[in-house]
């Protein structure tokens, strides 16, 4: 695939003086940038260990000190969410909290369609005149300049809570709750958290203010710990950077889920058909995906709904439904990737892909810029034309090229109605005729990044094992160095030299072939959506008379009697 393939451990040598190997999970954890004496708590992520105090964060104190009054008072509370995992996931965990404590708490999940991202000063003004002066606007409000003024110039008190990059002027709110403010100091070190574990603290620290009260004299304390299966699912949904904090709410939010006490996430991991507990994968790949598909071609309301409900009845039709609009969505999603990849191809050598299509469905662009990336190997914006040519798009970026960071510059420079996100992702609205400049003006920001993204883009391997090597204990033993996924990637191994003994396309172009190696041990061999690409194309030519080796993830395929283990394939090398 034109990449090298480098050891992801660097170069200790067994030769050197001194040298004394390390067990595996060593090995993984240092070379994902785990500090030596931070092994033991990196080994088994737990929350005591990596949890900081609330305190730390800018407004943390102020907007627990407010809602610890509204809930002393009995003062109604509306949640105003985002429309994707890492909103509803957010909003769900602030209103069982607020329940918990008997506080009257409505949501509002704007219409992705039809309102778009983030509160409108109409909806908040709304929402207060029907009782509620108080609201909490989680993955979203970072940017709201016009929507809280008008709020606050109805008395309405509004606390932010948030991780998307600020500006320098911060909205007119009664607090701002982001890692990410640019005047924040020990907070910034956490500015990797999704949405959903900025709300975490928040819970925390208001449950800290009510200890303090006394207000739990003689009552029960909510158990915030039992939400973590709900804060893993917003962390790893969000691609939010899975080191510190979020390896421990990923971990710990793991071993709450499998107990499945969340009648909502009960009823999605049924409707996903999993039969074992859930992975850092399943949560990505299986539930992540079925939350948002309410959000992206459905009802935006559904996901909260779903995570909210203790009538089991009700969660397992909600999530019987969101499978249903994944389904929905799949379909959509494959139009709207084709059309986008024919307008991709047009894009010449820009630093970043933007590519515009009337008719097509904001709901799945991120998805499709996502796949963009991956496959161009460099940012992709996908923009949605409406009737009136205004353009609705959703960015992807690539590690090293803060994304968000150029479309807030844009939205500065007046190419953009609005426009904001984070390092990898970002979501913008563009007025019509104003793409083109758009794209001129991330071509000159960005180019130099993404060039050093590009030259340092490498094969990175954590071990090299022959064909009998690749074993349900092999994958085992490299899953005790996880949970994986953004920012502390799964590991990857090399095996053979092996030769192909059956090759075939099946589903959407994947490549599925058996390999034998030089021990006569074979495995199966997955390259997905890669029939057109140079690996396929070498896996489906090489034949039983030519030798490779082959690079990618160990992983367990549990559909047989009895679990194997399979390789899904990213490179490969010829070895004769």
């Amino acid at each position: 695939m034109g990449q090298p393939w480098h050891w992801r451990g660097g170069s200790a040598d067994a030769r050197d003086e001194g040298f004394e190997p390390d067990d595996l999970v060593t090995q993984l954890l240092l070379a994902r940038g785990c500090p030596r004496d931070a092994v033991e708590d990196h080994r088994a992520p737990t929350i005591r260990a990596f949890m900081p105090d609330p305190s730390i964060f800018r407004d943390m104190d102020r907007a627990a000190e407010r809602l610890a009054d509204a809930v002393l008072a009995g003062e109604a509370i509306t949640v105003f969410g985002d429309y994707d995992v890492d909103g509803a996931t957010s909003a769900a965990l602030l209103i069982r909290i607020l329940r918990d404590l008997g506080c009257p708490v409505g949501y509002y999940i704007p219409d992705r369609l039809m309102e778009g991202y983030g509160p409108s000063g109409e909806a908040l003004v709304r929402i207060g005149t029907a009782g509620s002066k108080l609201i909490v606007t989680v993955d979203c409000g970072a940017q709201a300049f016009d929507a809280l003024a008008q709020a606050s110039a109805a008395g309405i008190e509004v606390i932010v809570v948030d991780h998307h990059q600020c500006a320098a002027r911060l909205p007119e709110a009664l607090a701002v709750v982001n890692p990410n403010r640019l005047d924040e100091d020990e907070g910034a070190a956490h500015g990797h958290l999704a949405a959903v574990g900025v709300a975490f603290l928040l819970g925390a620290a208001l449950l800290r203010v009510l200890r303090a009260r006394g207000f739990f004299a003689g009552k029960i304390e909510p158990k915030i710990l039992e939400l973590l299966d709900i804060v893993a699912l917003g962390t790893v949904a969000d691609v939010a950077q899975l080191k510190g904090l979020n390896r421990a709410f990923v971990a710990q939010g793991l071993k709450v889920m499998a107990n499945r006490r969340n009648v909502g996430l009960n009823a999605l991991i049924g409707a996903a058909r999993l039969s074992r507990a859930p992975t850092c994968t399943d949560l990505g790949f299986a539930l992540g995906p079925r939350i948002n598909a309410g959000g992206r071609v459905g009802k935006s309301d559904l996901g909260v709904r779903l995570l909210t409900t203790e009538n089991a009845d009700e969660a397992t039709e909600i999530a019987a439904e969101l499978d249903r609009l994944n389904e929905e969505r799949r379909a959509i999603e494959a139009t709207v990737q084709a059309e986008a990849e024919v307008a991709a191809l047009h894009q010449g050598n820009r630093a970043v892909a933007v590519v515009s299509g009337e008719g097509w469905h904001p709901g799945v662009i991120g998805i499709v810029a996502g796949r963009l990336k991956e496959k161009l190997g460099k940012p992709a914006i996908v923009i949605a034309l409406d009737a009136e040519g205004v353009g609705k798009g959703s960015g992807r970026s690539v590690s090293g090229v803060d994304l968000g960071a150029a479309i807030l510059a844009a939205k500065d420079m007046g190419l953009l109605v609005a426009g904001g996100g984070h390092a990898m992702a970002a979501g913008l609205t563009v007025g019509p005729g104003g793409i083109e400049a758009l794209a001129d003006f991330l071509d000159a920001r960005l180019e130099t990044a993404v060039a050093q993204a590009s030259d340092g883009r490498a094969l990175l391997l954590d071990g090299v094992v022959a064909s009998g090597g690749v074993t349900p204990a092999l994958v085992e033993a490299l899953e005790a160095g996880g949970p994986y996924g953004a920012g502390w990637p799964a590991p990857r191994i090399a095996a053979g030299p092996v030769r192909i003994i059956k090759v075939d396309v099946v589903g959407n172009g994947h490549v599925r072939a058996i390999v034998q190696g030089r021990d006569g041990r074979s495995f199966k061999a997955m390259a997905f959506r890669a029939a057109e690409t140079p690996l396929g194309e070498a896996l489906l030519g090489a034949g039983p008379g030519r030798s490779l080796w082959i690079a990618g993830r160990p992983k367990i395929d549990d559909w047989g009697s009895r679990p194997a283990a399979e390789m899904h394939l990213e490179d490969a090398a010829w070895a004769d």
